[in-house]
């Protein structure tokens, strides 16, 4: 028989980790990160959560606030369905990959090359966006065939762009997907880092499509972490309502936030983020 302290300690750790998920899917809506790059870190190294077993449940909570955040930009106009569909082929396949390299890796070696994934992204958002135009070089010819470019909303007005560099992103998507399935962080952070950069699309419109595709980008892996038995119901239940709540919230606040803004938040998040997991890693305390 569970005593009434046990109770309330589980009711306790059950609202802490839904309040934690909260704040992780409201900077990762924000980011584009999807929570999962700030909700792996913070399962693991404060809760105590086996990283495995964190990994599951973030991969649950991504593909909530995927479908939470995402319809809120796709209606929005913010999202580029096109590229996001394409892009999907590429980090799905990796996906399934990484999932199946995390079973047979370390913890502590996990750990590791979590953090200098994600020092790297944080060095790579410093850069800024190379997108300025619709002027900035003429299309990609993929990019034209597949209609990739378009227009989203500002305050100021409707902005179109043109995509370039479509087969370097769609090398780097795989390479995301593959980080994905590995660190169950649904590679938002890489995604966003990949069409800022490469493709040359609107750092709005990057973190908005990423978010439309971490979705599907998680649930290629966490079936494999499901088969093995990492998907704790009563881990992932909490963490997903936490994560959607604080998802819709950062959907509301995006239109309203700069870029630069944007880029601060993402920059310092992953880069406290990375230190602390490559620490956790190198020590073994993970």
């Amino acid at each position: 028989m569970v005593s009434k302290s046990e109770c309330m300690n589980t009711i306790e750790f059950t609202a802490l980790i839904f309040l934690g998920s909260m704040l992780a899917g409201f900077l990762g809506a924000l980011t584009g990160l999807g929570g999962g790059v700030i909700l792996t870190p913070l399962l693991t190294l404060a809760f105590g959560v086996d990283l495995r077993y964190a990994i599951g449940a973030t991969l649950v909570s991504v593909i909530a606030t995927s479908s939470g955040a995402a319809a809120a930009y796709v209606r929005e106009g913010l999202s580029n369905i096109r590229i996001g569909m394409f892009l999907e082929i590429a980090t799905t396949l990796g996906a399934v990959g990484g999932a199946s390299l995390a079973l047979h890796l370390p913890t502590g070696a996990i750990g590791v090359i979590f953090g200098i994934v994600l020092l790297g992204s944080a060095y790579a958002s410093r850069r800024g966006g190379r997108w300025q135009s619709a002027e900035a070089g003429p299309p990609d010819r993929l990019a034209t065939l597949l209609k990739m470019n378009s227009c989203f909303p500002t305050l100021e007005g409707p902005k179109c762009y043109q995509v370039q560099g479509v087969p370097g992103g769609f090398s780097l998507m795989f390479l995301a997907g593959i980080i994905s399935g590995l660190l169950g962080i649904g590679s938002g952070a890489m995604k966003v880092i990949a069409m800022d950069q490469v493709m040359r699309i609107p750092f709005k419109v990057s973190t908005t499509t990423s978010n439309f595709m971490i979705g599907v980008t998680a649930a290629a892996s966490a079936g494999i972490y499901l088969q093995r038995g990492y998907i704790d119901p009563g881990l992932a239940m909490p963490v997903m309502l936490g994560v959607l709540a604080g998802s819709f919230l950062g959907a509301r606040l995006l239109p309203r936030a700069t870029s630069k803004e944007l880029r601060l938040v993402f920059g310092i998040t992953v880069a406290l983020l990375g230190l602390e997991m490559m620490y956790h890693g190198l020590t073994g305390r993970i």
